[in-house]
């Protein structure tokens, strides 16, 4: 990873933005910039330098981890020390970003440094790291895939296990343990299984309720490989298909397909938004589509940028997006299907190529 390269694009819109310093609270931002992992820190920079605060458990790791950076080891909160770092350097305006910092951390932040600088020290910023991370570099790109390939295959697994009369709990279980026994380090967020008049729920978590003999089984989930985060979704129909289940189904497919085949550099996230449902809108489907239609992903699984209506901002290579439209109608079924796709100079490669066509187990 070229942590060089992110903290002098850092400083690089540090210097855009009128800011002397700029503070690091959020785990995944300071990850980004440095390449530390622990579970307590706090990331400065300023006049080209880059300084870590963490404690006393993690003197060797910050030491591994962190290379070409000043490591302090504090004994009190990791952020409280970085302000006073800042106020004690004499820089003038250090930024912060505003949309994860909540009420009660900036009055610590505040509370940490003397009352003559309390007013003017701090600047709200705008997701300053988060936007950095939107477009993914060549390392990144290939954690992402590596994590993606594991996904599909853990997938394609599944399918010789689902069965009416097993538990959601059971599925979401064998999944998780089989990703654990292929090198995942963690799932990237509580496994969805929803089955039945369940799959009607988008984020169902698995539940006692079990597989039936005929219905929707509807799969989200992902793995963490070296930090780096996969997010897929598959519906399968177990037992033979009513005709709405399967109009509905080759529905969301085809407005999936639509949205992916819009993915190129240049195109703005509420036009990939758009192209899907607009699908839904013909096929009179979509008051049943009540999300959003994708968004980023890498360190962490929701990043910018995100897909969804009247949204501007226009696609550039490099990011990794997801485009996972779908329907749900309480008390009948639902379905979803989601690919992860990488967006390239030239148009979009999707990463998660396991099947998409209509499976009846």
């Amino acid at each position: 990873m070229n942590y060089k390269a992110r903290k002098r694009a850092a400083s690089q819109w540090m210097k855009r933005s009128g800011l002397d310093a700029l503070l690091i609270t959020h785990l995944p931002d300071v990850r980004y910039l440095c390449g530390f992992t622990g579970s307590n820190a706090a990331l400065v920079l300023t006049g080209g330098k880059s300084v870590l605060f963490t404690d006393g458990r993690y003197i060797q790791q910050a030491k591994e981890e962190a290379g070409g950076t000043k490591v302090v080891i504090e004994k009190k909160s990791a952020v409280t020390a970085a302000c006073e770092w800042v106020a004690d350097s004499g820089v003038a305006s250090c930024g912060f970003d505003a949309s994860i910092t909540t009420v009660a951390a900036l009055e610590g932040m505040r509370k940490a440094i003397p009352a003559k600088v309390r007013r003017r020290l701090f600047v709200a910023s705008d997701a300053p790291v988060a936007t950095l991370r939107q477009v993914k570099d060549e390392d990144e790109i290939q954690k992402l895939r590596q994590a993606a390939k594991l996904g599909c295959s853990l997938f394609d697994g599944m399918l010789e296990y689902l069965r009416p009369g097993l538990t959601e709990i059971d599925v979401a279980a064998t999944l998780e343990y089989r990703a654990r026994q292929a090198g995942a380090e963690a799932m990237s967020f509580e496994t969805i299984v929803a089955s039945g008049p369940r799959s009607a729920m988008p984020h169902g978590r698995a539940s006692t309720a079990k597989l039936p003999r005929r219905g929707f089984v509807t799969l989200d989930f992902g793995v963490v490989l070296d930090g780096y985060m996969s997010d897929m979704t598959r519906t399968v129909h177990l037992g033979k298909a009513q005709p709405e289940e399967r109009d509905v189904y080759d529905a969301v497919l085809e407005a999936q397909e639509a949205a992916v085949a819009a993915v190129a550099p240049g195109v703005s996230a509420g036009e990939i938004d758009e192209a899907a449902r607009s699908v839904l809108r013909r096929a009179g489907l979509d008051r049943w589509f009540t999300h959003s239609t994708g968004h980023g992903v890498g360190l962490e699984i929701h990043e910018l940028p995100r897909l969804a209506a009247k949204q501007t901002q226009k696609l550039e290579p490099g990011m990794v997006i997801t485009i996972e439209p779908g329907v749900y109608m309480p008390g009948k079924f639902g379905l979803r299907i989601e690919d992860m796709v990488l967006v390239t100079s030239e148009g979009h490669e999707i990463l998660t190529p396991s099947v998409k066509a209509w499976i009846e187990l």
